[in-house]
């Protein structure tokens, strides 16, 4: 199953990187986040005199983060991934439409190495685009400031953060993805799903200034979970013992919401995985 697997990525990857129309919405759409969002949402605005005032405002509101970029980077990171895993699963519709996947779905090959591929594929493209947005998170006027501490392990960390989130949601938006008929469906259904992940979770501000009943739904989302791991790393660099406890929590989280979607996932592909 391996092999098979690992020829149907292979395949879709060589097709997104020929592809270079593909890949620059997501890198541009990460400047616009940043760029603009980072300004124009930065609270530190709010201080005509800015200084140490903002300084402290930002340090004490947002983890100690030194600049907001700081703050933004993780969530524009994960935000990117949610729309990217959200329509990445396109190309399977377009994969049904065209007559390939029935093709597959007749060869001799487990229907698993389908689904896998699928996740695989996806998971591979917005990780690509996730260190990218890292790279101009840090390049840009004012932006995202590592402390000194922050080396590979970080690095690490705060990527494998990001990875347990993409492939909780690889595995349930490449079900559904396989699931429905219409690339028309499938958008309608994804524009309803992302909004609230996005909106409701800590991308752009903390949990604590959300009214009560949100803030109980932000900190149940995944996506504050995989933020408050990366800002640990991002903003900190080395950790306390208490901050090391909140992160591996946070990962025990992701670990969890990545295994039950994986099941989940599964069951429903092997369902809409059969010859038309």
């Amino acid at each position: 199953m391996f092999r098979e697997t690992f020829a149907l990525t292979l395949r879709a990857l060589r097709k997104w990187v020929r592809n270079p129309a593909s890949i620059m919405p997501g890198l541009f759409t990460s400047l616009f986040y940043l760029i603009l969002f980072g300004n124009s949402f930065n609270p530190a605005n709010l201080f005509s005199s800015g200084g140490g005032q903002a300084t402290s405002v930002l340090q004490s509101a947002f983890g100690g983060a030194p600049t907001y970029i700081t703050y933004l980077a993780s969530g524009v990171i994960c935000i990117i991934l949610v729309f990217n895993m959200a329509f990445g699963g396109i190309d399977l519709v377009l994969d049904r439409q065209l007559g390939y996947l029935n093709s597959l779905l007749v060869a001799p090959i487990p229907r698993a190495a389908i689904f896998l591929s699928g996740v695989a594929q996806n998971l591979v493209k917005v990780l690509l685009l996730g260190v990218l947005t890292f790279i101009v998170a840090l390049v840009i006027p004012n932006g995202l400031q590592l402390p000194s501490s922050f080396g590979a392990l970080a690095f690490i960390g705060v990527f494998g953060a990001f990875i347990f989130l993409g492939l909780g949601l690889s595995f349930i938006f490449t079900a559904l993805a396989l699931s429905v008929r219409s690339i028309d469906s499938l958008v309608a259904i994804v524009n309803f799903l992302t909004l609230p992940i996005m909106f409701m979770s800590n991308a752009f501000f903390p949990p604590s200034s959300f009214p009560d009943w949100l803030k109980t739904i932000a900190n149940l989302n995944p996506v504050t979970k995989a933020n408050e791991a990366a800002r640990l790393l991002l903003i900190n660099g080395s950790l306390t013992s208490a901050q090391v406890s909140t992160y591996e929590m946070d990962m025990a989280y992701l670990v969890g919401f990545a295994a039950l979607l994986g099941f989940l996932g599964y069951f429903a592909a092997r369902r809409a995985l059969r010859p038309e």
